[in-house]
């Protein structure tokens, strides 16, 4: 157990959104939001998964939506204690904590801003070790929690409380209901207990993602290279560095889709890379080349500072370095793969990891 300041939400910010491969949620957003509830309610309780009972009923809070609608329509905070509180009725029993239910600049933020809100602890576990778009793609599923009973609340006061057959009809519902509900919404989901995440969260993502905004901080104050700095925490690979010369990104079906294109500079001069996302960076490639795919985690960073630019933030002209990371093994099974891997989101590739890949490259 101990507490978080100022400090450790600032670093969390920086590493959530790097973790968050591009989605999870505006990270300027999410600061101010946890920020502000450090201001008002005081330090947050941050207790490691060992430290909660095993009956105790732990519920992740997040965002769900395309990230670009973030930018005109930012939450306040009450919608997320509205769906906590909804769904603390409905079950009749109090929560002990909430957790992020992935890494991302808000998804890891918001959680945060909801347990000082609220008094309640936060777990450091979540259920990605990165960020996905779509609700059953989380651990838990891998493990056959359900997602629901799930409460979605919006802005206006609409709250809706779901009990599905599955967690992939978890996802269609809940999709559309956010459609309605103007893009984004705040839900609280997957109620588990504690014995449930010590067996299928992962552990200590909120500590990994302090560390890498810490090393980017610190890289910057001592005039050392960041990417090297977070390359090393995250266990990463540098794929390509190049300027970004097109953007092509829309917001349909309740999600953020786009290709960034990428021309190359220095030793990648003369290649073209393309990054696809739907939120999230899913693939990365160039004509000759498969560089890293979903599962494996795909950031976007500045090539200057070294900080992680988000789907919605990429603009043309930029200059940015695109790095790969392993994801976490349980991503790496039979039914992570089919869950999350390149064949569900519609590309043409086998999953390699991109440890192999970045050893001895492979033709796209």
């Amino acid at each position: 157990m101990r507490k978080l300041g100022k400090q450790e939400i600032e670093d969390i910010a920086v590493g959530a959104a790097l973790l968050g491969t591009g989605g999870g949620g505006d990270p300027y957003i999410g600061k101010l939001m946890a920020l502000q509830a450090i201001e008002e309610y005081g330090e947050i309780t941050l207790l490691d998964p060992d430290e909660v009972p095993d009956d105790a009923l732990i519920v992740p809070s997040a965002m769900m939506g395309a990230p670009t609608v973030m930018l005109e329509k930012a939450p306040s905070g009450e919608e997320a204690a509205a769906a906590f509180k909804n769904l603390e009725s409905y079950l009749g029993q109090e929560i002990y904590a909430t957790m992020p239910i992935e890494a991302g600049g808000l998804n890891s933020m918001l959680p945060l801003a909801l347990a000082a809100k609220l008094g309640l602890p936060v777990v450091d576990v979540d259920g990605m070790g990165r960020a996905f778009p779509e609700l059953q793609m989380v651990t838990f599923y891998l493990d056959g929690i359900s997602a629901t009973p799930m409460v979605i609340a919006d802005e206006k006061g609409n709250t809706t409380l779901l009990s599905t057959i599955n967690n992939v009809w978890t996802e269609r519902i809940a999709r559309a209901a956010t459609i309605e509900m103007g893009g984004s919404s705040m839900i609280a989901i997957y109620p588990m207990t504690g014995k449930d995440i010590k067996k299928s969260g992962i552990s200590n993502i909120l500590k990994l993602e302090e560390e890498i905004g810490r090393a980017i901080r610190l890289a910057k104050e001592y005039n050392a290279d960041p990417i090297s700095e977070v390359l090393k925490k995250a266990k990463g690979f540098e794929l390509f560095r190049g300027k970004v010369s097109d953007i092509n990104r829309k917001t349909e079906t309740g999600f953020a889709r786009g290709v960034a294109t990428f021309e190359g500079i220095n030793e990648y001069k003369g290649e073209t890379l393309e990054v696809r996302f739907q939120n999230e960076h899913l693939l990365a490639q160039t004509d000759q080349r498969l560089l890293c795919v979903t599962p494996d985690l795909i950031a976007v960073l500045d090539a200057e500072t070294g900080l992680p630019i988000t789907t919605e933030g990429i603009r043309y002209g930029a200059r940015c370095v695109i790095i790969g990371m392993p994801c976490h093994p349980k991503w790496r099974t039979g039914k992570g793969i089919e869950t999350v891997g390149p064949k569900y989101f519609g590309y043409d590739v086998e999953y390699v990891p991109v440890e192999e890949l970045a050893k001895k490259g492979v033709t796209a």
